[in-house]
């Protein structure tokens, strides 16, 4: 078990980075970071592909296809595309704290599937994750001016809203993934998670060359040869380390700790996230920062015990992530065991 808990502390470490390079890359836009981390994303999936492409194709349908180009949308190119704005603008802290309660949301969004914890035994978690994110939103509202931040009311709320439309999006992607694997049982995870990669890819590319055809400035105003080996090294790092070593570990991570105890390693993301944003801000966290982190986690925590008697994993990452099923959403079989699909950063 200790090497299960090492493994999965160490998938947050990595998943944390995916909250971290926005802000390196903050003179670059949003739209432009969605798709270049996912056109690296998807040609390190295609090199994953290639082996296994012949016992695939042959089983691979039109239902499948569409959606695998629902979920990239949603689960990849929109809910990055969120997330980076909401770091450009209100910072690492709130919008990974925000994410943060992902498991939760799952939950909430798949009660009324089979296996569902019923809502009455999760009403003090959810105002203690409520409370967290009540204390995380005065700060962002009230700490900017004291520190010199200008941004302004419309600005922060935007950046909120970004937010929540990432986790929107994740907890979409997260029970719709679940449930469509559920009902078409015919690829093993990692395959699944490969050929979601390959179509991630596919669509980066093609929004890449959707800005490329912008007048230029548009999207991207100009930045030095220096900033943009910058961007694909970075870029490059979250394909190999975050969706891809990251996953792998979280797969190893599973199949040593009980679905409780793997259910809670997802809070790791988050605080290595907020950790990395502290250290790249060089500063200690706030007052509030302290109780949003200490709200949200307990929450959080205390919501996945209560599904102890039965599946309580969440979808995350950027690839597959173990699990026997998504709370409140139907288990889902693989070969050699039961995974998580889905994250990340």
């Amino acid at each position: 078990m200790q090497r299960g808990v090492l493994y999965g502390v160490l998938a947050g470490a990595l998943w944390g980075t995916v909250f971290v390079v926005p802000r390196q890359l903050q003179d670059f836009s949003p739209l432009l970071l969605s798709a270049g981390r996912y056109v690296m994303y998807g040609l390190v999936s295609l090199a994953a592909l290639v082996p296994m492409l012949r016992r695939v194709w042959p089983r691979l349908t039109r239902q499948d296809l569409i959606m695998l180009v629902k979920l990239a949308l949603m689960g990849n190119l929109l809910y990055y595309l969120f997330l980076a704005t909401a770091i450009h603008l209100v910072g690492i802290a709130p919008a990974s704290l925000i994410v943060g309660v992902l498991p939760v949301t799952v939950t909430l969004l798949g009660r009324s599937d089979h296996g569902a914890v019923p809502l009455a035994r999760l009403v003090w978690p959810l105002a203690m994750i409520a409370a967290g994110i009540v204390c995380i939103n005065i700060d962002v509202f009230t700490a900017g001016a004291s520190h010199g931040d200008h941004a302004s009311t419309l600005t922060k709320i935007a950046g909120l809203g970004c937010a929540v439309g990432a986790l929107v999006c994740w907890t979409w992607f997260a029970v719709e993934n679940a449930r469509y694997l559920h009902r078409n049982a015919h690829f093993t995870g990692n395959e699944w998670s490969v050929l979601w990669g390959v179509v991630t890819g596919a669509l980066g590319a093609l929004l890449w060359l959707a800005i490329l055809a912008m007048p230029s400035g548009t999207v991207q105003e100009s930045v030095t040869a220096s900033r943009w080996t910058m961007f694909w090294q970075l870029n490059l790092v979250l394909a190999i380390g975050a969706s891809w070593l990251g996953n792998g570990l979280w797969n190893a991570a599973a199949k040593r700790l009980p679905l409780t105890l793997s259910g809670q390693m997802i809070v790791f993301e988050t605080l290595f996230a907020l950790v990395y944003g502290f250290v790249y801000d060089h500063r200690l966290p706030r007052g509030l920062e302290i109780a949003a982190i200490v709200l949200l986690v307990a929450g959080v925590s205390w919501s996945v015990r209560q599904h102890s008697g039965g599946p309580e994993d969440t979808a995350h990452g950027d690839g597959i992530v173990p699990a026997a099923e998504v709370p409140g959403v139907g288990g889902i079989g693989d070969e050699g065991g039961s995974e998580r699909r889905g994250n990340a950063a």
